[in-house]
C-alpha cells in the first residue's frame, strides 16, 4: 500500500507571534502557500509594546526570564553579544528580523482580525472582522494565550474606592508615584511590578497572595539558573525537583524568610518566579509581604489574617484566560484549557486544525512552538503520518494523567508540558511519522476523523 502524499494547498495561520511565525517559517520550508492573519501592525505579537493589536501585555522592564541559550530559535540563534536576559524591545526585533529572514512577513496580512473558522466538507472558511471570505486546506490557530486579563472571580466583598488595574495594562511606574500600591499575584509580572512600584511609591509596596512559589534567582553558581539546571534533565522530574531545590535553598534560602507564603507545590509542579531583584527589595523593606485578600472597606483592604492596610492602587496580576474568539464551542469542547490535542498540536477530531502555542511549559515558550510549528508542517507538508486516531488518543490519556500526577487537576494539567522531554520527544515523534507514512499510511488529509475511545 503506497501513502497518500497530499500536502496542503493553502494553510492560513492566524496570530504572527512568536508561535505564528515559526509555523509560518516552517510550513514555507515544506512548500505550503501560508497566509498569516495578524491584527496588529508588525510581527511579533505580544512582544511588541505599542503593537497596534492593543493585546500586548509588554512593559518597560520587562526581560527574557529565560536565558538566551534556552530561549532562542534552533534555526535563527541570538545574536552572541547579547546579554543572557535580553529585554522585550530586543525579543521583538529578534522576531521581527527573524520574520525578514525566512520570507515570513510578506505573508503577514497585517491589521486582519479573523472573524470566524468554519469548517466545511472538505476546506477551511475564514471569515476577517471587515467581512473577507477564503478558503483553506488546513488552518493553524497560533493566537497566543497571554492577552484576555483574568480578573478574581468571584469578586472580593465590599467595595474598594481606589484604582484597579491589570498587570496587562502597565507599562512603566509613574502611575504608582506616590501612591499606596497593593500588587496581588506571585508570578514573574507580579513580582516585575512590585520591584518597579518601589521605586516610586509613596509607602512600601505591599505583595499579595494565598498561595507562594519558588523564587529563582536568574544566576545560581555563576551561571543563568536555567542553565545550571539543564544539567539535571537527565534525572527523573521529582529527583530532579529534590536537587534542584536543595541547591535553591542554599543559595537564596526559603520565600517564608522573606515575608512570603510557603510555595504550595514543589519546584517544577509550579512554575517558579524568575527574580533576583524582588529578594533585594524586600530585604530593605521596599516591598512587604501580605497574605491574600478577604474583602475591601472602601479605601481599605482587609487581609485574611485580620491586618488591613489603606491602598491607592490595586495590581490585579492574576493571569490570563486562554481565549480562542474564531473557533466555536464545537472545536473548543467548551473549555480551550482542556481541549486534548496530540502532541499539544492535532485536534483529534480534525488534524487539519493544528495548534501551535497552546500549551503551558516549564521552561521557555520559543523553543517549543518552533519545534510544534515543525511538526505541525511535516504533517501538512506530506511527509508525516499520524497515528491512527485510537493511539493518538491514548497519547493524550496518558500525557493527561501524568500531568495531574504533577501539576494537580486544576492548573491546566491538559496542557502542561516539562520543557527538556517535550522539545526532545517532537523531532522523535516525527521521524516516527515519516516512517509510518513510508510504510504506507495516511499522511495529510482534509477530512474529519472519527475518534473511538
Amino acid at each position: 500500500m503506497n501513502p497518500t502524499r497530499t500536502p496542503a494547498g493553502r494553510v492560513a495561520v492566524i496570530g504572527a507571534g512568536a508561535a505564528g511565525l515559526t509555523a509560518a517559517k516552517a510550513l514555507l520550508d515544506e512548500g505550503v502557500e501560508v497566509t498569516v492573519f495578524e491584527k496588529g501592525d508588525r510581527p511579533g505579537g505580544l512582544w511588541v509594546q505599542g503593537n497596534a493589536s492593543g493585546l500586548s501585555p509588554a512593559y518597560d522592564s520587562l526581560h527574557l526570564n529565560t536565558s538566551k541559550g534556552r530561549t532562542e530559535f534552533a534555526d535563527h540563534p541570538m545574536p552572541a553579544e547579547w546579554p543572557d536576559y535580553p529585554s522585550a524591545a530586543r525579543i521583538a526585533g529578534y522576531l521581527a528580523d527573524y520574520a525578514d529572514e525566512y520570507g515570513v512577513t510578506e505573508r503577514i496580512r497585517f491589521g486582519t482580525s479573523v472573524e470566524s473558522t468554519r469548517r466545511l466538507e472538505d476546506r477551511w472558511e475564514v471569515t476577517t472582522e471587515a467581512g473577507d471570505v477564503e478558503e483553506y486546506d488546513a488552518v493553524v490557530v497560533a493566537n497566543g494565550h497571554n492577552w484576555d486579563p483574568r480578573w478574581p472571580s468571584p469578586e472580593y466583598p465590599g467595595t474598594f474606592t481606589g484604582t484597579q488595574m491589570h498587570a496587562h495594562d502597565y507599562r512603566n511606574p509613574e502611575v504608582f508615584r506616590g501612591r499606596r500600591v497593593l500588587v496581588v499575584g506571585m508570578g514573574n509580572s507580579a513580582m516585575d511590578i512590585a520591584v518597579d512600584a518601589s521605586q516610586v511609591a509613596g509607602a512600601p509596596v505591599m505583595l499579595s497572595a494565598r498561595h507562594g512559589v519558588h523564587i529563582v534567582p536568574k544566576y545560581l553558581f555563576g551561571r543563568p539558573s536555567d542553565a545550571t539546571g539543564a544539567a539535571l534533565t537527565v534525572l527523573p522530574w521529582r529527583i530532579r525537583q529534590r536537587i534542584a531545590e536543595t541547591m535553591l535553598r542554599l543559595a537564596v534560602g526559603r520565600p517564608e524568610s522573606y515575608g512570603l507564603p510557603a510555595p504550595s507545590g514543589g519546584l517544577f509542579q509550579n512554575h517558579p518566579t524568575i527574580s533576583d531583584t524582588i529578594l533585594h527589595r524586600l530585604t530593605h523593606g521596599e516591598v512587604v509581604g501580605r497574605p491574600g485578600i478577604e474583602r475591601f472597606d472602601g479605601d481599605t483592604v482587609v487581609f485574611t489574617d485580620g491586618t488591613s492596610d489603606r491602598v491607592d492602587v490595586i495590581v490585579w496580576a492574576t493571569g490570563y484566560r486562554v481565549t480562542i474568539p474564531f473557533l466555536s464551542d464545537d472545536w473548543l469542547g467548551g473549555d480551550p484549557e482542556a481541549m486534548p490535542l496530540f502532541q499539544r498540536v492535532f485536534h483529534l477530531e480534525d488534524p487539519s486544525l493544528l495548534f501551535v502555542g497552546l500549551m503551558q511549559s516549564t521552561g521557555a515558550a520559543l523553543p517549543v512552538v518552533e519545534a510544534q510549528a515543525k511538526l505541525a508542517a511535516a504533517y501538512l507538508g506530506g511527509r508525516y503520518a499520524l497515528p491512527e486516531p485510537v493511539a493518538q488518543r491514548a497519547a493524550v490519556d496518558r500525557a493527561h494523567a501524568a500531568a495531574v500526577e504533577r501539576w494537580g487537576a486544576r492548573k491546566r494539567p491538559m496542557m502542561r508540558i516539562d520543557f527538556d522531554d517535550y522539545v526532545a520527544a517532537l523531532p522523535r515523534e516525527t521521524e516516527a511519522g515519516v516512517r509510518r507514512a513510508r510504510s504506507g499510511a495516511t499522511t495529510f488529509q482534509p477530512t474529519r476523523q472519527e475518534i473511538h475511545a
